[in-house]
């Protein structure tokens, strides 16, 4: 009797542990528990190949970069939630950030070579004067140039391949430069070589795009800031942007107090006797001068943030092209300035062009009503006759002596120069 009473419990006891189990699969609110949470989904940034410029490829600067726009390791100040939409196209530069390690960010500044609007009406020139249509394959096209054939079967990027470009660089190019060029040029493999076999039909393309455009991102590139050249560092170039270091312009210390001030008109005349005097004797002269040709890194180093205007002479070689080889003139020439634009003879630039250019545009917004008198009297009269013109090259030096002589006195030594401090205090030179 026991052991049937048992073997009954046993039976109900499994009725009922099928019944719960039958009820549970049939409850919504079961079979929610039971379910794994839905996967969270991380936010996406869709970057359009018109924003980047690589519809336009291979008419453009390179690809060096991009991975780190579409992995997320480069975002724009505006651009930090999925609800936000990328900037407006049309703006020439952005402010940004930038990663190595999805941990730590610094800043970069993103920029065009020209306006959006400037490039859009150089494309449709390709097409209009090349192939006769309102629109048009860039790259066949350009293929097609004289100009782009003979890069094509050159072994070495000489004189004639660049005459007639409108880059100040190259408007009295030496060989020693262009082999610079070849040898340090950025979106390819470096082989270190000056013969341009490393470089395939697409990589001479985006090259000689670059220097007809602007040869800014060029001269970041094969004079580097870890050298000691007053320049950003290059950190990459994707379609139609380039990637750099941040830098604050000029123009916004203009209103600083006047030991700052003070010290950032002498980095301003140590990169001016540098772009004379250095090791490599290359003499860099500027075309224009405005409040956005010298920027400023977090650390109180000016450095010239737009290398756009600045034109060089090898004071070893010399030019390699005659004024008159530089009239030359085709596509190439006309994507960002008027053809009919008349070069500047290499025989006409002088030194102090330099000086005086800075003395008019950027040192009496630096230094007017600064400091007490006679010495801003004596800062004054300096920076006027350095407006009225020096009298000649040799007068160049004497006249960033005498200026450098009378700034040094005004800077202070503290952490708001952290490029040269504490070693400031620990030197004579400062």
């Amino acid at each position: 009797m026991g052991r049937w009473i048992c073997r009954l419990c046993s039976r109900v006891a499994d009725s009922l542990m099928l019944l719960l189990v039958l009820a549970l699969s049939c409850s919504p609110s079961a079979a929610a528990t039971a379910s794994p949470s839905a996967p969270q989904t991380k936010p996406s940034y869709s970057f359009g190949r018109t924003f980047l410029g690589l519809d336009k490829c291979n008419a453009c600067i390179g690809t060096s970069i991009c991975k780190k726009f579409f992995k997320e390791e480069i975002r724009f100040d505006t651009w930090l939630s999925s609800r936000l939409k990328l900037p407006p196209s049309y703006l020439l530069s952005y402010s940004g950030n930038y990663t190595d390690d999805a941990q730590s960010w610094r800043l970069v500044d993103i920029t065009r070579l020209t306006t959006k609007y400037q490039h859009d009406r150089a494309d449709k020139r390709i097409c209009t004067s090349l192939l006769k249509t309102k629109t048009c394959s860039l790259e066949r096209a350009l293929r097609r140039t004289q100009r782009f054939q003979k890069w094509l079967r050159a072994k070495r990027l000489t004189p004639d391949l660049v005459q007639g470009l409108s880059s100040p660089m190259l408007r009295c190019p030496s060989q020693r430069l262009l082999d610079r060029i070849v040898r340090r040029y950025a979106e390819v493999p470096d082989a270190g070589s000056i013969y341009m076999d490393h470089l395939t039909d697409q990589d001479k393309l985006r090259l000689l795009y670059t220097l007809s455009v602007n040869s800014h991102p060029i001269l970041l590139q094969i004079f580097p800031d870890v050298e000691g050249w007053p320049f950003p560092r290059y950190l990459g170039s994707c379609g139609r942007l380039v990637v750099s270091a941040s830098t604050r312009p000029l123009s916004d210390f203009f209103g600083a107090a006047p030991e700052v001030a003070a010290d950032l008109a002498l980095q301003l005349l140590a990169v001016l006797r540098s772009m004379g005097t250095n090791d490599l004797n290359y003499f860099f002269y500027f075309t224009h001068v405005d409040a956005g040709t010298f920027g400023v890194f977090s650390n109180g180093h000016l450095f010239i943030r737009d290398a756009s205007t600045l034109g060089i002479i090898d004071k070893e070689e010399g030019s390699q092209l005659i004024d008159g080889q530089q009239e030359y003139k085709d596509i190439f020439s006309c994507l960002t300035v008027d053809c009919e634009s008349a070069f500047v003879s290499c025989n006409s630039i002088r030194e102090k062009q330099n000086l005086v250019m800075v003395c008019q545009e950027l040192l009496p917004k630096l230094l007017k009503g600064k400091f007490l008198q006679p010495v801003q009297e004596k800062i004054d009269s300096f920076v006027q006759h350095c407006i009225d013109g020096l009298a000649d090259d040799q007068d160049v030096n004497e006249a960033l002596a005498k200026l450098t002589e009378l700034l040094k006195p005004l800077r202070s030594c503290d952490s708001r120069f952290a490029y040269r401090y504490p070693d400031c205090k620990y030197s004579d030179k400062y």
